[in-house]
């Protein structure tokens, strides 16, 4: 089936990456690739999915026009591959390629600006669990599992902790600068959720009332499928062994999750790519960890905080949280630990 940019994927392929979301629609069946369908007498659902941020994406539009609503889903796809390529640190040339090579960078781009912010404002609500500087610690264990297959040394990890500082980033909303050489920011806790945000803005801004937007398991609602029924959504077992870990309704808002299953470098995964900026280690008291926001951005840095501060202490930071609930599902006996306002506590 044919996809944005002239990109195709096949069945097969469509099967393949949609087997690493952890969260989806609970329609009783695997989310179509390509979809255009009568929904009621006014609206029509139409869906096309596609590989986006490393993952695979699929956004639906509820919409009185077929062709209306396939214009509105390639304005979104476009506008978050135009973001996506602001915040890829794996292109050199990229906004932030340019500043983990150089050290500094001036004249940010306000998408940057505004994701390095809400980035330093995540780091000091968590007491240091969210920081963006574990580059240096997620390429070492990269690097020496590809080299050695094993982990790297105490010392190895303690040396390089010592770059891991994000109160060590020189900010002001224009420019940034890394105040220790060595040191390297990664977005990928928090830029999926701010690039989905973007192109639900988008969605919103053509008048669309009625959206859903799935990127690997993170979801921004638009409204309901209509005005009376939302939009219901499953919480995936990280072994994909067993049923739902839970299910839920949403009416606008979004939802994230971060597990241990994503990346990992280890068939145990005692080694993932989730590091704790105290200890330069994976956390192991959690599997996954799911939170609900507003926006998907918040959601998806809050869900890799939560994971870092571990279940008890992760629940009880959520709790403080204004408009944010959480779903924790703990690496003991796969217990489920939940806010008191998650919607099936």
């Amino acid at each position: 089936m044919s996809q944005q940019q002239g990109t195709t994927i096949d069945r097969r392929t469509f099967l393949k990456y949609s087997g690493i979301l952890g969260v989806g629609f609970a329609f009783g069946g695997l989310m179509p690739v390509s979809e255009s369908i009568a929904f009621n007498r006014k609206l029509y659902k139409v869906t096309r999915a596609r590989l986006s941020m490393g993952t695979f994406a699929a956004i639906t539009v509820m919409h009185p026009s077929r062709t209306e609503a396939d214009e509105v889903i390639g304005k979104a796809f476009e506008e978050m591959d135009r973001v996506s390529r602001l915040l890829n640190r794996y292109q050199s040339a990229s906004a932030i390629g340019t500043l983990n090579r150089d050290g500094y960078l001036t004249e940010l781009p306000s998408e940057v600006s505004e994701v390095i912010a809400r980035s330093l404002r995540f780091h000091r609500a968590s007491g240091g669990a969210f920081d963006i500087t574990v580059k240096p610690l997620v390429d070492l264990y990269k690097e020496h599992f590809a080299a050695h297959q094993s982990p790297p040394s105490e010392t190895r990890v303690s040396k390089v902790l010592d770059l891991v500082d994000a109160g060590a980033l020189r900010f002001d909303g224009h420019t940034v600068r890394f105040a220790k050489e060595g040191m390297g920011i990664t977005l990928d806790g928090i830029a999926k959720g701010y690039i989905i945000d973007c192109g639900a803005k988008v969605i919103e801004q053509h008048g669309t009332k009625h959206a859903l937007i799935n990127a690997g398991g993170d979801i921004r609602a638009i409204g309901g499928k209509d005005s009376r029924t939302p939009w219901k959504v499953a919480i995936q077992d990280p072994d994909k062994n067993g049923p739902y870990v839970d299910t839920i309704t949403m009416v606008n808002g979004a939802i994230a999750t971060s597990g241990n299953y994503e990346v990992y470098f280890d068939r145990e995964k005692l080694y993932h790519h989730i590091v704790s900026p105290t200890t330069g280690r994976s956390p192991l008291q959690s599997t996954s960890v799911t939170v609900m926001a507003d926006n998907v951005m918040d959601a998806d840095a809050l869900s890799t905080a939560v994971f870092v501060l571990e279940p008890i202490a992760g629940k009880q930071f959520i709790e403080k949280m204004p408009k944010t609930e959480c779903l924790i599902l703990s690496a003991v006996g796969g217990k489920k630990i939940a806010s008191s306002r998650w919607p099936t506590a």
